[in-house]
């Protein structure tokens, strides 16, 4: 039996973040659907199967679609095809999964977005999956250049 592992989500105009809470995690198989759905699964550390599939708000584009595997969780930015802010996470109007959560520590407001902000991952010990070696504008998400457990966030009130 699939077991769900808590899911935190936030935005910018141009990207869904998910940061899924599966500590020390293996065989992690991520598939971005341009139509917008969200597929993830993997093998938690006691061997048990954990996976889920969403259909996000909107389209999204697959190339642009990056993860990054840390100790404690798996975060993924996943870019949208059109840049806009998003009513919710899902297509359907339902009440998400008790395992869906907003991720307050992430979250940004439509106006207080700021292009140049960054964010840092919660890992030193971080790979990637799938990622060639290239920088991108995830760098400061998806990376530790700030020091482990730092994070660069906006104070705006």
């Amino acid at each position: 039996m699939s077991r769900h592992a808590e899911v935190l989500w936030a935005q910018r105009s141009d990207k869904v973040y998910l940061t899924i809470s599966l500590p020390d995690a293996k065989d992690i198989s991520v598939k971005c659907d341009p139509q917008g759905l969200f597929s993830f699964s993997a093998m938690g550390v006691q061997g048990e199967s954990f996976d889920f599939s969403l259909e996000l708000f909107g389209k999204i584009v697959p190339e642009g679609c990056k993860t990054n595997v840390g100790l404690r969780n798996i975060i993924c930015s996943i870019m949208k095809e059109e840049k806009g802010w998003w009513k919710r996470l899902l297509k359907s109007e339902e009440k998400p999964a008790p395992y869906i959560k907003v991720d307050w520590n992430k979250w940004c407001d439509e106006d207080d977005e700021d292009p140049n902000s960054d964010l840092a991952s919660d890992d030193d010990d971080a790979t990637y999956v799938g990622q060639e070696e290239e920088s991108s504008d995830d760098e400061g998400l998806l990376s530790s250049r700030f020091g482990k457990g730092k994070r660069k966030l906006s104070n705006k009130s």
